[in-house]
C-alpha cells in the first residue's frame, strides 16, 4: 500500500518530492529544472535546452508512466542524445537528481521501477576555465548595467558568497558599518558574509531608506499570491528570483564571454553564470597567497579538500608568470 496518497501527475510528484524529501530551498530550483528535463524524456520527447530549459514546465502525464516496461530503452536513447549535446557535469548531476527522486517515489509506494537503471554516468574532464580573468572582472564593472545588478554582482564577487544566499538577504540582515551581513547557508546554518568598499558605496543607493524586506527587488509590483516574506512592504515589489538574476547576468556577459563575436550575433551566444563570480573570487584569493584557514572561512566549506578547485592559478596568474619568464623581458630589464 502507498505510504501516502499517490499524486496523479508527474509534476505533482516532483513538487511532493521537493517539499517532502527535505530538499533545501537553495537546491530546490536546480532539482525542479532537472526533474522537468527528465519529465520530457520520460514523455518520449527531447528535453528543452538553453534558456527555455530554465523556464520549462513538466509535461502533463501520470507519474505511473515511469513503470512502463518500454520506457528504459526509450529513455536511454534520449539520454544518450542529450549527453552528446551537454557537458558531462550537467548530465551527471541531472542523472543523480533523477535517481534520488525515483528512489523517494519508490519508498512512498507510488512507482515500482527505475527506468534510469541502464544509464551510465559520463566521464567528466575537469573545467580549468571557471575563474574569470581579472581583466574580465574589471570589464564587468564597466558594463552599462542598472544599480541593482551592479550591487548584486559586486557583492557576489567581493563576498565570494553563493548567489541564492545573497538573493535571500533582507535589509535587516545587513550590518553596513561592518561591511557584512547574515545569510542562511546550504545546510541551514546562519553565517556571515563580508564585502568591500565597492559594495558598501552602492548599498545606500539600492536600499534608498528601506528598513525591512528583501534587499534585491524586482522592478514591478509583486503578483498576487507572492509570499509575504518575499514582498517589500514599502514598495510592494517582490524579491528578485535566482532565475531572473541568472538570465540578466548571462545575457549581460555574452560579449565578455565571446570577445571575438559580433554584437549582432548576441542572441546566439552564451554568457557567464553567476557561480563563476564566487569561483573567481576564491581563485583570485588563492593566487594572492591567502591562507588555507582564511580560504575555508571565505568559502564556508567544511573540508580543506573542497578548496582544491580554487588552488589552481587562473589565466592572469599564469600569463604573468610566463611574461616574467620571457627572455626578452629580462633583457629589457
Amino acid at each position: 500500500m502507498p505510504l501516502s496518497a499517490p499524486p496523479g501527475l508527474y509534476s505533482a510528484a516532483v513538487e511532493r518530492y521537493l517539499t517532502g524529501a527535505g530538499i533545501s530551498k537553495s537546491s530546490a530550483r536546480v532539482y525542479r529544472i532537472s526533474l522537468t528535463t527528465w519529465g520530457w524524456m520520460v514523455a518520449g520527447q527531447p528535453a528543452p535546452t538553453g534558456p527555455a530549459r530554465r523556464s520549462a514546465k513538466p509535461p502533463a502525464m501520470p507519474v505511473t508512466v515511469i513503470d512502463d516496461p518500454a520506457l528504459p530503452e526509450v529513455l536511454a536513447e534520449l539520454a544518450a542524445a542529450r549527453a552528446d549535446e551537454m557537458d558531462a557535469d550537467t548530465v551527471n548531476r541531472e542523472l543523480s537528481i533523477a535517481r534520488k527522486a525515483i528512489g523517494w517515489w519508490q519508498r512512498q509506494g507510488w512507482i515500482e521501477g527505475d527506468p534510469t537503471i541502464g544509464i551510465e554516468r559520463r566521464p567528466a574532464p575537469p573545467d580549468r576555465t571557471k575563474a574569470l580573468a581579472e581583466s574580465q572582472i574589471a570589464a564587468l564593472w564597466r558594463l552599462d548595467a542598472g544599480l541593482r545588478e551592479k550591487t548584486f554582482w559586486k557583492m557576489l564577487y567581493e563576498s565570494a558568497a553563493r548567489a541564492d544566499e545573497v538573493l535571500c538577504l533582507n535589509v535587516e540582515d545587513l550590518y553596513p558599518q561592518d561591511k557584512r551581513g547574515k545569510v542562511t547557508s546550504k545546510g541551514g546554518a546562519t553565517e556571515w558574509i563580508h564585502w568591500q568598499s565597492g559594495t558598501a558605496q552602492l548599498l545606500p543607493r539600492l536600499i534608498a531608506g528601506r528598513t525591512r524586506g528583501p534587499l534585491f527587488l524586482t522592478s514591478r509590483k509583486a503578483p498576487a499570491g507572492t509570499p509575504t516574506l518575499d514582498v517589500c512592504e514599502q514598495t510592494g515589489r517582490a524579491r528578485l528570483s535566482y532565475r531572473r538574476a541568472e538570465e540578466i547576468f548571462e545575457k549581460s556577459t555574452r560579449l565578455l564571454a565571446n570577445p571575438l563575436a559580433r554584437e549582432e550575433d548576441i542572441e546566439e551566444l552564451e554568457g557567464f553564470t553567476l557561480h563563476r563570480l564566487r569561483h573567481s573570487a576564491l581563485t583570485h584569493d588563492a593566487e594572492k597567497g591567502t591562507s588555507t584557514p582564511m580560504l575555508l572561512a571565505r568559502s564556508r566549506h567544511a573540508s580543506v579538500r573542497s578548496l582544491e578547485r580554487y588552488a589552481r592559478p587562473g589565466v592572469d596568474a599564469v600569463a604573468a608568470h610566463v611574461a616574467a619568464s620571457d627572455p626578452a623581458t629580462r633583457r629589457r630589464g
